[in-house]
């Protein structure tokens, strides 16, 4: 994560005024509009946004209080350590509707930690969302199901992901699957219910 007091070049003791002085000379200085060549000034552009987001993080009390916070607390060091730290923060993301946030913190996780059945299934449910994922989405709940083969609900999240790309027969037998491994599972059973399974 970018330092956005070494960015801004303050110190983290700065007041506001000195922030926003900072920014405006910087933002002068590296605006866009100051360069000719096309990829001068693409690299501008992404100093210049860059710029604009650490000032509006500090010069703010409630948001910089926040980033403070965040800057402070330690970080993940460890390939289980960011595995884990991106598959909590991608589990977040997922419930507050941020996909796209999710989906890329979640293929860090999977990144990170390839043993781990979770996220790999989470990867796969996140991916599930957007129809131009669905090949990658079940790429990652069938690898959640080879590493975790007695988990139940993996294979109902593969089955509900199959139904949904017309895979009739593929989702039949993840479906079976899964009420052999979890037959009390509430969401196995309305799952079940609504596929049509012969055992439902």
């Amino acid at each position: 994560m970018t330092d956005y007091y070494e960015l801004l070049g303050v110190a983290p003791t700065a007041g506001a005024a000195e922030i926003r002085q900072a920014y405006l000379r910087l933002a002068r200085e590296r605006h866009p509009d100051r360069y000719l060549d096309a990829a001068e000034k693409e690299r501008a552009q992404s100093v210049f946004k860059d710029l604009t987001m650490a000032f509006n993080a500090l010069v703010n009390e409630s948001s910089r209080r926040q980033y403070d916070a965040e800057r402070t607390k330690p970080k993940p060091r460890t390939p289980e350590e960011i595995a884990r730290d991106a598959f909590e923060r991608g589990t977040r993301a997922m419930e507050a509707g941020e996909h796209d946030e999710a989906v890329t913190l979640l293929h860090t996780a999977a990144h990170h930690g390839p043993g781990h059945a979770e996220y790999h299934a989470a990867l796969g449910r996140a991916l599930g969302r957007r129809p131009q994922s669905a090949r990658e989405a079940i790429q990652c709940l069938e690898k959640a199901t080879q590493l975790a083969p007695s988990n139940g609900g993996y294979f109902a999240d593969l089955a509900l992901l199959f139904h949904n790309q017309g895979l009739r027969l593929r989702a039949q037998k993840a479906l079976e699957t899964a009420q052999r491994l979890a037959p009390r599972d509430p969401r196995v059973t309305r799952l079940a219910a609504e596929l049509g399974s012969p055992r439902a």
